[in-house]
């Protein structure tokens, strides 16, 4: 009868210790091209296959996908790790994440930490907006490691596959909506985070209604909102304490449209009697604030289904496309003054 070879068989003919092989095996934490090769000869030898990781060293896969993501106490990332979760689990892939603190400069990306993905414990990975410095996103693409980005594009000569959702367009809906149907010409537009290209394109958005309004862009109604509930909130104060004149505000985002409205109300002035208040996203909360917001639904569970869908393509070898756009909506309630 063969003898049951164990761990303890792998680690000694490797010449590395029972936790090492155990942190190959397992996918616990990184282990050396060096020691992998080890292992895995030793393994091949002594014909060792654990059950329980039997059909991944088989197939020679993981099964397991990435997220890199900002800060997660962002409710924001509640409903996006939810819609990639689903997904990657209809598929038959669990989910690894990795949460990288986000940064308001351009400059402090760079200083961002090494990415932690690789062959050694995922078979691609997701990267939101700017959670990946270039350099790091180089790195990957050229050891031909699958990549898809979501709510950013590709960057300059790399050619990375990404889904982002119509943002200028959903953003010039919104803001024209303002001036139109309710005659607003004031409109405060709250900036997200200077590395963050939704921002960007929402601002874009905001200054074609403008312009195709004619209403003339003043850059004291442009603020700092960072898609975040205080910043937003502060920001307001700051404008009130300058006494600069506004009828509206477009935050950015819904957090940072409940903060606006937050610090309106704690200044005395009703939304949207006094001033009017509209969000980005659609997020949970854009229905439970009051007055609750009218906003721009971004589909975020259509945008992480097609994320999964697209890096699953590129890890079997399917051709995808670079870019892919999701229609944005735009969702009336009241805090923009209608009924």
């Amino acid at each position: 009868m063969k003898k049951k070879v164990g761990i303890v068989d792998v680690a000694a003919k490797a010449g590395l210790s029972c936790a090492t092989v155990s942190r190959y095996i397992n996918k616990t934490a990184f282990v050396s091209d060096k020691n992998s090769k080890l292992i895995q000869d030793a393994i091949d030898s002594l014909e060792y296959i654990p059950n329980t990781a039997a059909r991944i060293l088989a197939n020679k896969r993981m099964m397991t996908l990435g997220l890199a993501c900002s800060a997660l106490s962002d409710p924001y990332f509640s409903s996006l790790i939810r819609g990639i979760e689903k997904r990657s689990r209809q598929l038959g892939y669990a989910l690894l994440i990795h949460s990288i603190e986000e940064v308001e400069e351009v400059e402090e990306v760079k200083k961002k930490p090494n990415f932690v993905f690789g062959e050694h414990n995922t078979d691609g990975v997701i990267v939101f907006a700017d959670s990946l410095n270039d350099e790091d996103l180089k790195r990957l693409t050229d050891s031909n490691f699958p990549v898809v980005l979501i709510f950013r594009s590709s960057p300059p000569f790399m050619d990375i596959p990404f889904i982002n959702i119509e943002n200028k367009e959903g953003a010039y809906r919104l803001v024209s909506h303002l001036i139109k149907a309710h005659q607003y010409k004031r409109i405060v537009f709250q900036r997200g985070p200077a590395t963050h290209e939704n921002g960007q394109w929402r601002e874009a958005g905001y200054r074609k209604a403008l312009r195709e309004n004619g209403i003339y862009f003043d850059p004291e109604l442009i603020e700092y909102g960072g898609f975040n509930h205080e910043m937003a909130r502060k920001s307001i104060f700051r404008l009130l304490e300058k006494k600069v004149q506004f009828d509206a505000v477009f935050s950015g985002d819904d957090d940072a449209a409940s903060g606006s409205i937050s610090a309106l109300l704690e200044s005395g002035y009703k939304v949207p009697e006094d001033i009017a208040v509209v969000g980005f996203d659609d997020q949970i909360i854009a229905s439970y604030v009051y007055p609750s917001l009218t906003t721009v639904g971004s589909h975020i569970e259509e945008v992480c289904f097609k994320a999964v869908d697209k890096l699953v393509d590129i890890i079997n070898g399917k051709p995808v496309e670079i870019e892919t756009f999701v229609p944005t909506e735009l969702i009336i309630r009241n805090s923009c003054g209608c009924e």
